[in-house]
């Protein structure tokens, strides 16, 4: 098993949203990187930290599971989609996705300062300055610090 972190707006895709309806698809990732780790890296069962981005605070918010393999994203053809891509052919597409399911709300947000500030998670992709993918890999070691934090909820 591996373990991710994948971030989202929560104003665009909220961890309330993905419990609401899980599971759902991971859809609107437009990185070479990240659809690498979807086609080659991810696997049904990986667990990975549900991340809000751009908000207040930044943080991992909850769990989620990887239920599905990797697949087209239907988002590149549709043109009325914020993630259409003209480039990329129905007989060859270019952007992948995976389907996750909600595993945990945290009863806390645990916040990007608060991640900087825990021994051993200094190389952390997630803390490391300019690190913009929306898909990160995360070491069972990080994983577990992580989960032995209090206030998570359980």
């Amino acid at each position: 098993m591996r373990y991710w972190l994948m971030k989202s707006e929560p104003d665009s895709y909220s961890i309330d949203d993905l419990a609401a309806k899980s599971p759902a698809m991971w859809e609107g990732c437009r990185n070479y990187t990240v659809r690498n780790f979807f086609r080659d890296s991810m696997s049904v069962g990986d667990m990975a930290f549900f991340y809000n981005s751009n908000s207040n605070p930044s943080g991992i918010a909850g769990l989620m599971r990887i239920v599905s393999e990797a697949y087209p994203d239907p988002t590149q053809f549709d043109p009325s989609s914020h993630y259409f891509d003209a480039k990329s052919p129905m007989d060859a597409p270019r952007w992948l996705l995976r389907d996750v399911a909600f595993v945990q709300k945290f009863d806390r947000v645990i916040s990007l300062a608060e991640l900087r500030e825990i021994p051993g998670l200094q190389g952390m992709e997630v803390v490391k300055r300019g690190q913009r993918l929306s898909v990160l890999p995360v070491t069972e070691a990080e994983w577990q610090i992580i989960m032995e934090l209090p206030g998570l909820g359980g």
